[in-house]
C-alpha cells in the first residue's frame, strides 16, 4: 500500500507555506498522525527579503524561511508529500477506524480524520508582461502592507486595471509623495481628482525590467516613463475550490469564512493562512495555523501515553 492509503491520518494538510508548516510542527508535537501534501508552489517561495517577519531584524528571503520551517517540521518526523490534492470527499463523522474524509492525492486515496487547507492564493501578473526578474530584484511588488516602508520616497506606480488600483494606491499614498496610478488593458478614468495621486490616463502596454534597479511604463500612446517601484494590483486568484466543492462558504472573492478555531462551515475542515478571509500576512498564516491545530487535537481522542 501507498503511504497515503495505508492507514488513517489524524489530519491531511493541504499546503506546504508559512501555515501548512507551522500547523504540521503544532500536530506532529501534540503526537498526531498526519499528512502534509504540497506542489511546491508556496507563495513564500517568491519573497526576495521579508523584513517584518517576527524574529528576523535583518530580514529573511521566503526560501530560506521555507527552508527553515520544513527543517522545525522534520525535527518531529513530518515528511512532506509532493502531489496534489485534486479532490477530497466527506465521508461522515470520524471515528477510531475510519477518517471523516477520503482525498485523492494524484490518484491516490489518503483517509483522514480532520482536513487544514493551508492552500494559499496566486497573485494575478499582467498578462504578457515578463515581471519575474523584477519582483526577484524588489523592483516589482504585489504588497505594500509586507514592503512599504523600503518604498518610502521612492517614485512608485500601482499598476490596475481600469481605477480597481485605487485602494491600494491610496494606502501607498502613505510611504512616498510620487505615486502614479497607471491601468492595463483599459484608459483610466476617475469619477474624482484624488489628492497627492497622479493619474496616467492612457493604458500601460508594456513593463520593462532594463536598468536593474528601476521600471519602464510604456504606454498605449508611446509615452514610456521609469518608476523606483511597481505595485501591481490586480487581485488573488484564491486556491479554495477543494473546500467549495464541499460546500465551505466563502466570501465573494472566494475566500473561506472560518470561525473563531479556524474551523470553514464544514464540520472538520480548516482552513489557515492566505486561503482564509482576512489580512494575507506570514505572521497572520502562523497565528490560524496555531489556532486550528490546537483545535484539530482537542477533538480528536487522545492516545495512550507512551515512553
Amino acid at each position: 500500500a501507498s503511504m497515503t492509503s495505508a492507514a488513517v491520518f489524524d489530519c491531511l494538510i493541504g499546503g506546504a507555506g508559512a501555515a501548512g508548516l507551522t500547523a504540521a510542527t503544532y500536530l506532529a508535537r501534540f503526537r498526531r498522525r498526519i499528512a502534509i501534501v504540497d506542489a511546491g508552489a508556496s507563495r513564500v517561495l517568491s519573497i526576495p527579503t521579508s523584513h517584518n517577519c517576527p524574529a528576523w531584524p535583518g530580514g529573511i528571503c521566503g526560501d530560506d524561511l521555507l527552508a527553515r520551517l520544513t527543517g522545525q517540521a522534520a525535527n518531529y518526523g513530518v515528511h512532506i508529500m509532493r502531489g496534489t490534492v485534486e479532490q477530497i470527499r466527506q465521508i461522515g463523522q470520524a471515528d477510531e477506524n475510519r477518517g471523516g474524509f477520503v482525498a485523492s492525492i494524484d490518484g491516490e486515496p489518503c483517509s483522514a480524520r480532520t482536513v487544514l487547507l493551508a492552500t494559499g492564493v496566486v497573485d494575478v501578473a499582467p498578462s504578457g508582461f515578463d515581471v519575474a526578474e523584477a519582483i526577484a530584484q524588489g523592483c516589482v511588488r504585489y504588497c505594500p502592507i509586507c514592503d512599504g516602508y523600503e518604498a518610502i520616497g521612492k517614485k512608485i506606480a500601482v499598476v490596475g486595471r481600469g481605477s480597481r488600483g485605487l485602494g491600494e494606491v491610496r494606502f501607498v499614498r502613505h510611504y512616498s509623495d510620487d505615486v502614479s496610478l497607471l491601468s492595463i488593458e483599459e484608459e483610466l478614468r476617475l469619477p474624482h481628482p484624488e489628492p497627492g495621486i497622479r493619474v496616467v490616463r492612457a493604458p500601460v502596454r508594456q513593463l520593462r525590467f532594463e536598468h536593474g534597479d528601476s521600471m519602464t511604463a510604456v504606454f498605449a500612446d508611446d509615452t514610456r516613463e521609469c518608476f523606483d517601484t511597481v505595485y501591481i494590483a490586480l487581485g488573488t486568484i484564491v486556491n479554495s475550490g477543494l473546500a467549495q466543492a464541499l460546500g465551505a462558504r466563502c466570501s465573494e472573492a472566494g475566500e473561506l469564512i472560518v470561525d473563531r478555531h479556524q474551523q470553514t462551515t464544514v464540520d472538520g475542515l480548516y482552513a489557515a493562512g492566505d486561503v482564509v478571509e482576512g489580512l494575507n500576512q506570514i505572521a497572520v498564516a502562523m497565528g490560524h495555523a496555531a489556532i486550528a491545530a490546537t483545535a484539530i487535537h482537542n477533538r480528536l481522542p487522545f492516545r495512550q501515553s507512551q515512553a
